[in-house]
């Protein structure tokens, strides 16, 4: 039994576009997004810096 090879098809040829989902109103867009992650790990990298170094007794 063999069976006979289907027709390969082209990525995006169904001619649907992908788009990003439009937010929510009132949520934060990608870019506040993206910018707020950029400052925790600022504000991560500060705290940790701000640390004092436990001494062993």
């Amino acid at each position: 039994m063999s069976a006979p090879s289907l027709p390969r098809r082209a990525p995006g040829a169904s001619g649907r576009k992908h788009t990003a989902p439009e937010p929510l109103p009132g949520s934060p867009s990608q870019a506040l997004r993206i910018r707020a992650a950029g400052g925790w790990e600022k504000f991560m990298r500060r705290a940790d810096l701000s640390q004092p170094e436990e001494t062993q007794t």
